[in-house]
């Protein structure tokens, strides 16, 4: 009588494709699964924790000698760590990644809406508003870096259009991202807060006439270029010792053009911390 078979146990009779050798001596810098949808969990200042649904890009770089990768595997880690998943547990993933998949360096990508509830400045009521987070980490020979990237949407008025116009002045939303890598713990909230404090004016979810009022006098007493925009959010990010680095990006969906305004500015503040001692 045959021994019935023990679940997930791998038959070693069926060939190893991805495991056999490959001749045309060509390394692939990454190959892995792209797209990939997971519930997850993410701490929130407010409520402790928030449920959110992430979409998952896992890579890792292929040697030479190897035909393929095992895809299954990727999928395996991410169902491993259930609904778990947190800034530390994805540091944990990156190193269980390259070991089990034998490979020198790892890439994987979160991407999630994140809620706030916000409370408008006249009528004080509460509403939600999303952003966009993505959690990228990768390593290499062991060594992990880990980075958060925020899409925080903005008003932006245009100094130029206040001073030329005897009635107004064009505004428009804007898309400020920031990714920031960080030496320590830094809230997904501190860093929207960063952006929306600098911009002309921030943006809710609801808002009454008195609350319309506020904000887009704020707005017009605020007026911001984009120059404007990632240079202040840059000055404030200089002064966080917690981010080692950043790249600050601000994209202006012009209302009186069929074009958008875009500034960027990229700092690593290890090596400027080099260059200038």
């Amino acid at each position: 009588m045959s021994k019935p078979e023990t679940a997930g146990a791998v038959d070693n009779s069926i060939a190893d494709v991805q495991n056999s050798a490959d001749t045309r001596h060509i390394a692939i810098d990454k190959v892995g699964i792209k797209d990939i949808r997971h519930p997850v969990r993410v701490k929130d200042r407010t409520e402790g924790e928030q449920h959110t649904i992430a979409n998952f890009n896992m890579y890792v770089n292929l040697p030479h000698n190897f035909k393929g990768t095992h895809m299954s595997r990727f999928v395996e880690i991410l169902n491993l760590h259930e609904r778990e998943i947190s800034v530390e547990s994805f540091r944990e993933m990156l190193s269980e990644m390259t070991e089990r998949l034998e490979a020198e360096a790892g890439h994987i990508e979160m991407t999630f809406h994140y809620f706030i509830n916000k409370t408008a400045p006249i009528s004080k009521v509460q509403s939600l508003l999303d952003y966009e987070v993505s959690f990228i980490g990768e390593i290499r020979d062991g060594n992990p870096e880990m980075k958060i990237k925020v899409v925080v949407p903005v008003t932006s008025l245009c100094p130029c259009s206040k001073k030329i116009s005897d009635r107004g002045a064009h505004n428009q939303r804007s898309h400020v991202t920031i990714t920031a890598t960080t030496s320590d713990f830094v809230w997904i909230e501190e860093l929207i807060e960063m952006v929306e404090s600098q911009a002309s004016s921030e943006l809710y979810g609801l808002l009454k006439r008195p609350d319309e009022k506020f904000v887009t006098e704020r707005a017009y007493d605020n007026p911001k270029f984009v120059e404007d925009m990632v240079r202040d959010i840059a000055a404030v990010m200089n002064q966080d010792d917690r981010i080692s680095a950043y790249i600050v990006e601000s994209e202006n969906f012009e209302s009186i053009h069929n074009h958008s305004a875009y500034a960027l500015i990229e700092r690593n503040k290890k090596t400027d911390a080099l260059v200038d001692g």
